[in-house]
């Protein structure tokens, strides 16, 4: 099938905001790039950046995030989710530049899982992520004092999300706790329940219900939200003792606005649509859908499903659209009716692209992104714990 009238998405009146075109006030180091950008209209864009990728040669390397837009992936050398992409780059040492086209805590984890003689850049420095915001160090430190005050710290280990910040990170490795992706999030939680009697899982809380709820056979009364906007999280002592997951009160700004309406929406118009989630989406949605998994399981499942079926997605609508590109065999839809992209993701475009390899190639050192040494050393800790689990 065409793929137009399936993804015939309604702007809303974020619309400008989630393409990427205005500035998100709170997006991860809310900052523009310095230097001047070609202008988006420039109809040389893509020959400039196949220029200046081709003057840098083997100093270059560039990885495409999924969510990223087709004009950006064209000139990616790799693609993937974040952990993917970070691992991709740490494998190629003699690459002086890599230049992370995704957003800033996976050039972070970039940074840190690279040689010291690599640089890593992000074309915008801007293309933060708002789940990632929604945990500072500052925050996290006072939630540890009041679990230390409730006398429950002792007996917990922290479990955060790939898509968190280099201090989030490192405040894991220094508790004893490992980092996990939407892939393995029930191999660290079985990990962490091995070594202490309840998790405390940042940033997302909607990754960390689903995974021990659906995947690992908790209740919902097992699971408690802290809120750092409350005191005290919100929760009274009795609450945190009696609680095995204690979530964060985080969540991703485009799984996040899925509804069990959305999925009925798309049941009632695609008769025996299959309807496949992403787990950061809230635990209603998981529990209707036919099926969840993370990016990349999401991009196998529809590699191997059989022509003719119909598939409607709940994640990113770049990523959306490349699917039904792909595959016009199959009809894939978005499951919800509007917009939907990853607004500080979809920062990064070809103009932002062009200009920094121009810069590097020119030999101006741009946007670099780099994480101090001892944040380093213990987010290092956490992410080497992932990479041990069983």
């Amino acid at each position: 099938m065409t793929t137009t009238q399936p993804l015939d998405v309604q702007p809303t009146p974020l619309a400008l905001l989630l393409l990427g075109r205005e500035s998100d006030p709170r997006s991860e180091r809310g900052v523009e790039c310095p230097g001047d950008l070609p202008a988006p209209s420039d109809p040389d864009l893509v020959e400039r950046a196949r220029a200046a990728k081709a003057r840098l040669a083997d100093k270059v390397f560039i990885l495409g995030h999924h969510y990223q837009r087709d004009e950006v992936i064209e000139f990616a050398d790799v693609t993937g989710d974040s952990f993917k992409l970070a691992r991709d780059a740490a494998a190629r040492p003699e690459a002086e530049y890599i230049v992370f086209c995704g957003v800033h805590f996976m050039a972070e984890s970039a940074d840190i899982l690279t040689s010291e003689r690599q640089q890593v850049i992000l074309p915008d420095l801007a293309a933060g992520c708002s789940m990632a915001d929604m945990a500072s160090a500052e925050q996290v430190a006072e939630c540890w004092d009041v679990l230390a005050e409730a006398g429950v710290a002792d007996v917990t280990v922290p479990v955060s999300y790939m898509n968190s910040s280099a201090d989030i990170k490192s405040f894991t490795g220094r508790h004893g706790g490992t980092i996990c992706t939407s892939s393995n999030a029930r191999r660290a939680l079985e990990w962490a329940f091995s070594r202490g009697e309840k998790v405390l899982f940042l940033p997302d809380q909607h990754l960390g219900r689903n995974t021990a709820v659906r995947d690992m056979g908790f209740s919902l009364d097992d699971c408690v939200v802290y809120n750092p906007h409350k005191p005290n999280g919100g929760l009274t002592v009795e609450q945190l003792r009696a609680a095995k997951m204690i979530l964060w009160r985080g969540h991703c700004s485009v799984h996040g606005r899925f509804s069990l309406e959305s999925v009925e929406d798309v049941r009632a118009r695609i008769p025996g649509v299959n309807v496949l989630v992403h787990p950061e989406c809230k635990h209603e949605v998981v529990a209707a859908a036919d099926y969840v998994g993370s990016t990349e399981h999401i991009i196998t499942m529809l590699d191997e499903a059989p022509a003719g079926s119909a598939w409607a997605l709940g994640t990113e609508l770049n990523l959306v659209r490349r699917l039904a590109n792909s595959h016009p065999d199959k009809q894939i839809v978005f499951l919800d009716k509007t917009v939907c992209f990853c607004s500080t993701m979809n920062r990064i475009d070809l103009p932002h692209l062009v200009w920094t390899l121009e810069s590097l190639a020119d030999g101006k050192l741009v946007n670099r992104i780099q994480v101090d040494a001892e944040t380093e050393h213990f987010a290092k800790l956490a992410l080497e714990q992932m990479l041990a689990l069983p």
